[in-house]
């Protein structure tokens, strides 16, 4: 659902950064934002209640051209993992124009990131569009950790429609910028 300003020639499409609590969300967007130049970000804004934060900020990619004349920025969001905030986590995901689906690595969390990408799947389906189709990006981040699935368990469980993915690290930056990339360009894809 992007959008487009005619008057100053842009088109603002919204990524939303999913998954479970404590995964890796926030930290994605810190990094990206921390590294981003100054001239092509807004600040790094956070909404946040007593028990839970939203994250957003938007910029303007430097390598990505423009699509019919008009120049691409992206919105990033992230949604509060913890469970009990699902209505929140549908409020920030309508209108999104792809996700970044943040898989936290780690053995014991598997079960929360299939139930993370069920509830992700069930909340693209309510706002009537097709999950196969969204566009989507999984990070398989932590990969730093000791405790780590392999990379095919995760997709045996994560990744049923061949998703691109990368594993990362978000407090370190590697796999960051790729994920990004390429949630970016299936987004410019699907304008």
């Amino acid at each position: 659902m992007a959008l487009i300003n005619v008057a100053a020639r842009e088109i603002h499409c919204k990524i939303v950064y999913y998954g479970p609590g404590m995964g890796g969300k926030t930290t994605n967007l810190q990094w990206i934002h921390s590294q981003v130049p100054r001239a092509n970000k807004g600040e790094l804004l956070s909404i946040a209640t007593e028990t839970e934060r939203t994250l957003f900020f938007d910029f303007l990619p430097l390598d990505l051209g423009k699509v019919r004349g008009f120049q691409t920025r992206f919105h990033l969001y992230t949604v509060p993992g913890q469970v009990l905030y699902e209505r929140t986590r549908v409020a920030v995901l309508n209108g999104a124009d792809g996700v970044v689906f943040v898989a936290d690595s780690q053995r014991h969390k598997l079960e929360e990131n299939i139930n993370s990408l069920k509830e992700l799947a069930r909340n693209i389906q309510k706002q009537g569009k097709k999950f196969q189709e969204f566009p989507l990006v999984l990070q398989y981040n932590k990969r730093d950790l000791p405790n780590v699935l392999p990379v095919a368990v995760l997709d045996k469980y994560l990744n049923p429609f061949g998703w691109p993915r990368f594993e990362a690290c978000a407090a370190s930056g590697p796999g960051v910028f790729d994920t990004l990339k390429a949630i970016t360009k299936l987004v410019i894809a699907k304008l």
